[in-house]
Order: C-alpha cells, then structure tokens, then sequence
C-alpha cells in the first residue's frame, strides 16, 4: 500500500443541518453537488457526508464525534479503490461501498469531487448514488 503525505491546505465548512451557508459560490459544480448532499442528507438513515475538492471540504455529519473515523474510513476507501484498479486493471472506479456492522459508505469521484456519503447499513445506497450521480 503506498501511502501519501499530503500537507495541502483545504478550507473546511462545517454545517449544522438547516444552517447551510455557501463559501465556494464560485464553484458552480461544487455548489450543485453540496445542495444535493445537503437534500440526500435528509432522508432518512442517512447520517452524513463529506465533500471534497482540491481547495474546500464540506462536511456534515449527525454523529460529530464520528468525525475523524469517518475522514480516515472516506480516504482509505478511496486510495484502496485505486489501488484495486490499478492492481486489476479496472479502469476508472465509479463509486465505492463499503459497508460494516451498521454502517455503510458511497465514496464517488464527480468531476474533481470526492464525494463520501454515510449512511446506516439498512439505507438505499443505490437510491442515493442515482440522486447525486451526474
């Protein structure tokens, strides 16, 4: 497994349910993708998301103490998604499941979006990747 040392600096927004507020405006896809989220995040079994691009994160999830396992869980699905692909000879990886005990997450690449999307283990995760893919 090669791992990566990353020391980029990203602007992070935490969101509280209804208090939404646009920081990235300027990024129409980024935009579109978080107004999305922000509907799938209230459906029901739906416990939060994550939402990344090369210079923001948007992040909001019901379980806040969850926060750091739920970033580690998001990116060592990604970087194990790639490294299949690239083992196998898959092509490009359109999304990712991941699912546990009672939990489950939809890691996705949409544009230059990482899109992380939790949910408990009873949630549609099909449902949802028809609602936010593009």
């Amino acid at each position: 497994m090669v791992k990566k040392n990353m020391h980029q600096t990203v602007k992070t927004m935490f969101l509280d349910g209804e208090n939404i507020i646009s920081a990235v405006e300027q990024e129409p896809i980024f935009e579109e993708l978080r107004m999305k989220l922000a509907a799938i995040n209230r459906i029901e079994g739906i416990t939060g998301y994550i939402l990344r691009d090369p210079s923001y994160a948007v992040i909001d999830l019901k379980d806040q103490p969850k926060l750091v396992d739920y970033a580690i869980l998001s990116s060592q699905a990604y970087d194990f998604g790639q490294e299949m692909s690239e083992l196998f000879d898959l092509g490009n990886v359109e999304n990712i499941v991941v699912e546990g005990k009672d939990v489950k997450v939809v890691c996705m690449n949409i544009d230059e979006n990482k899109v992380s999307i939790f949910m408990e283990k009873t949630a549609d995760h099909a449902c949802v990747l028809k609602q936010i893919s593009p």
